[in-house]
């Protein structure tokens, strides 16, 4: 008898060729859509990022972060303070907006990962409050009512409008490539090992301190351009509106009903987000409270979330991060 192991299943490959389809209409909308469409979108690959980080950081790493909204507003104001007053590129101050939230990440990271548990994730919350209290009370980044990016004037609208939304496209599907490469190395591996055990995983020689440092890291990163991307959408920012914790509810909300712990989680329940939200737009704070709803009607009937649930029912994966060994 003999077998071979397999990293690959059919639903995935045809994914791989309807994500790739779906890649390249979305590429040439510049050409044939309209900017209310893109801008849209940019927002949407905004959101996605995000969701995508916090899943590998909570879903995956069992680091449970209600802080992100931090390096999120972190790497928005790097955009405005690199491209206002030194000059950059803006469309180059996105990458660098990244770099810059996942180097604040590393002090950040030397104080709330000396707690544990839910004091860990309230210590997360109070550093992003800290920065967004810093932020508000320097007036040259415009203090409490912020400012807008002037750096983009120089630009014509729809240069400006495609070259976002042609980066925000980037962003969004390199984070879930990023995501399901890691998953798949030996890395990946270690990751979700320490989230089911710790003790375990040590036990087995594996750096858990170390592996659950560079999640956060790169964790940081990813929102950090996500908040680059958005702002430069917008081109106008505020410290209540860059760190607003409504940023790390949306995540959590999208990443709990799409699927906890699944790439294709983040994704519909990006997808379920904005259509909820495009629905309820004309009834105030009654969206809020339909958003809760669902999510507490999920997380009683679906546990693992709507895809969790698909997966293991149908056994569909279109991301598949496991090994399978079959006999021939």
């Amino acid at each position: 008898m003999t077998y071979r192991v397999e990293r690959a299943t059919k639903a995935s490959r045809v994914g791989a060729i309807a994500a790739g389809i779906g890649l390249l209409v979305l590429i040439s909308l510049p050409g044939w859509g309209e900017s209310s469409w893109m801008r849209v979108i940019v927002e949407f690959a905004c959101l996605l990022t995000l969701a995508q980080m916090w899943n590998l950081l909570a879903g995956y790493g069992g680091v449970v972060s209600i802080g992100q909204q931090g390096f999120f507003g972190l790497g928005a104001y790097a955009l405005f303070v690199l491209a206002d007053d030194l000059g950059i590129n803006p469309f180059l101050c996105v990458p660098l907006a990244g770099a810059f939230a996942a180097l604040m990440a590393v002090p950040t990271a030397k104080i709330v990962f000396r707690l544990s548990g839910g004091y860990f994730a309230v210590g997360t919350w109070v550093v992003a409050e800290v920065y967004r209290l810093l932020i508000a009370n320097a007036s040259w980044l415009g203090g409490g009512s912020g400012k807008s990016l002037a750096a983009v004037r120089e630009f014509s609208k729809a240069l400006r409008e495609s070259t976002t939304y042609w980066i925000a496209l980037a962003v969004a599907a390199g984070s879930v490539g990023l995501v399901y490469l890691l998953l798949r190395s030996r890395h990946g591996l270690a990751l979700t090992s320490i989230r089911d055990s710790e003790r375990a995983s040590e036990s087995q020689g594996i750096d858990v301190a170390g592996t659950k440092f560079w999640v956060y890291i790169a964790s940081a990163a990813g929102c950090g351009l996500a908040g680059a991307l958005y702002f430069l959408n917008i081109v106008r920012i505020s410290p209540d509106a860059a760190f607003n914790v409504g940023w790390t509810a949306y995540i959590i909300f999208i990443v709990v009903i799409g699927g906890i712990g699944t790439i294709e989680g983040p994704i519909l329940g990006t997808l379920i987000f904005f259509l909820l939200r495009g629905a309820l737009a004309d009834y105030g704070s009654v969206y809020l409270i339909v958003l809760g709803v669902v999510a507490v009607v999920v997380m009683v009937r679906f546990p693992r979330g709507l895809w969790g649930y698909v997966q293991e029912r149908f056994d569909l994966r279109f991301f598949p991060v496991q090994r399978r060994v079959k006999f021939d």
